[in-house]
């Protein structure tokens, strides 16, 4: 009997013990966490009142507006709420109107004008209280009288002092041989003078903004600029405007809505006229919502839109600008 021939096996790999899978990593950081239901009711509840404030007094009152705007209202429809749709009808309204051109021209003219002279006579005097002399706290408060100072009360005491009979303006132009303006009742000087009366309110704001953005400003930057022997115009043009751009823009941003908006200052010293000699957009869509017998309320919201529309598009460029910037 032949031996039992013996045969040889590979060994099974299949028998010894796989390593053991690595243990998914425990969740140590709180960031992967769920929050319990108590902190997702608490941020809801801070969240609130800022959500319901918007909504009320922002969110809704557009939505009116635009309503408005795009239906024909009257005194009754307006009560009832049951005005046509019209669309664009009332926009195509204010276009047609002769008011619209010379409106539209005085809302420009009175914001370019206001914002360059706001803007800098508020960087002028910004410049002059950064050098924090003696006395530069108590003169820099005074400056914000105005700021501070209604401005129905500042309006009445514009009339008074350009009245062409017992103003101050005048009185003081006598005394050097001029003779008296009609600063309130003359076309040609209505908007000359809610022009004037416009920057002194607003240099205060200007010059805040702009001297709490020179603080921010190294000082050595500019010393070492004069031991390199740059004079001050010199540091002014290379130092400080370059460095307060971004301070800069966003004043006259915040300038230009605000003039954009302006009503009650022509409202109390002049009413747009006369003759419509200052009539901006602001007091026209006013005039067109309110003082008329049968007040036209779809046009003077398609006026009031246009101001939102202008003040939204500068907005837009605004942020532009600074994402440009920010990349850069």
């Amino acid at each position: 009997m032949s031996p039992m021939k013996q045969t040889t096996h590979p060994p099974d790999h299949r028998s010894e013990r796989a390593p053991a899978a690595a243990a998914p990593p425990r969740d140590s950081g709180a960031g992967t966490r769920r929050r319990p239901p108590s902190a997702q009711w608490a941020a809801w509840a801070f969240l609130a009142p800022v959500t319901l404030y918007l909504v009320l007094f922002y969110a809704y009152p557009l939505y009116r507006n635009i309503d408005l705007s795009l239906r024909h209202y009257t005194v009754r429809s307006f009560v009832q709420g049951d005005a046509p749709f019209t669309g664009i009808e009332n926009y195509l309204t204010v276009f047609d109107d002769p008011a619209f051109a010379p409106a539209l021209l005085h809302t420009v003219v009175f914001t370019a004008v206001c914002l360059v002279f706001q803007y800098a006579i508020g960087l002028a005097l910004a410049v002059f209280f950064h050098q924090h002399f003696r006395l530069s706290a108590t003169l820099r408060a005074l400056f914000l009288v105005p700021w501070l100072l209604p401005l129905i009360v500042s309006a009445s005491t514009w009339s008074w002092m350009l009245n062409s009979d017992s103003g101050v303006v005048n009185a003081f132009l006598n005394a050097f041989g001029v003779g008296p303006v009609n600063w309130l009742t003359s076309p040609d000087w209505s908007l000359t003078s809610v022009i004037i009366a416009n920057i002194w309110i607003g240099v205060p704001f200007n010059l805040v903004v702009l001297y709490s953005g020179l603080q921010s400003i190294p000082a050595g930057l500019y010393e070492a600029a004069a031991l390199d022997g740059a004079n001050a115009w010199q540091r002014f043009w290379r130092i400080t405007v370059p460095l307060l751009r971004p301070v800069s823009a966003i004043t006259l941003l915040l300038g230009l809505i605000y003039t954009l908006k302006v009503f009650d200052i022509i409202w109390i010293m002049t009413r747009g006229g006369p003759a419509d000699s200052s009539t901006t957009f602001a007091t026209w869509s006013y005039q067109l919502g309110f003082g008329n017998l049968l007040p036209a309320f779809g046009p003077g919201a398609a006026v009031g839109n246009l101001l939102v529309v202008a003040a939204l598009v500068f907005g837009l460029i605004y942020v532009r600008a600074q994402r440009k910037q920010a990349l850069s």
